[in-house]
């Protein structure tokens, strides 16, 4: 090799060291973008603890109540039927979500919709049972309370 080739090959080998670098922070940065992006879905897969509680607790009460209609516990024609009940009941456990939601910061999350379905679940259980004429009226006005109380609240919670 002549004297002229050899200063030639260093520089491109300090080239080629210095374009592979970047290259390589590149690779890592794929990387972590990707370890990122699995860890969101393996987040967002996740469900809510509390949630799934108070669904199995919902069923667990329907079913409870179901069957003490079938066996004749009690005289469900107070209630206007079973079904009146369950609702009440399914209703009243959603606001004992919404209440540990508030009240418990590992828990919180918007809970403005949850408020309202539980007014409608109650409201149509209790329609059922005393008439529609005061109920429906009541639960107009306790769903935009909760709705204004959320607003309120947001950012406090």
């Amino acid at each position: 090799m002549s004297d002229k080739e050899l200063p030639t090959e260093e520089p491109l080998e300090h080239e080629k060291a210095r374009h592979e670098e970047p290259l390589r922070a590149q690779v890592r940065g794929e990387k972590d973008e990707k370890d990122e992006r699995e860890s969101e879905k393996e987040e967002k897969g996740r469900q809510d603890p509390l949630s799934t509680v108070i669904w199995a607790l919902i069923l667990i009460t329907a079913g409870g109540i179901w069957l003490m209609q079938s066996i004749g516990f009690l005289a469900w024609e107070i209630f206007g039927g079973a079904w009146n009940l369950i609702l009440i009941a399914a209703g009243l456990l959603f606001l004992l979500e919404v209440a540990v939601r508030l009240v418990m910061p590992a828990y919180r999350r918007p809970v403005g919709g949850t408020l309202i379905f539980a007014f409608v679940l109650m409201a149509i259980g209790i329609s059922n049972w005393i008439g529609s004429a005061v109920v429906w009226p009541l639960a107009l006005i306790g769903m935009g309370l909760a709705i204004i109380i959320s607003g309120l609240l947001r950012g406090r919670f």
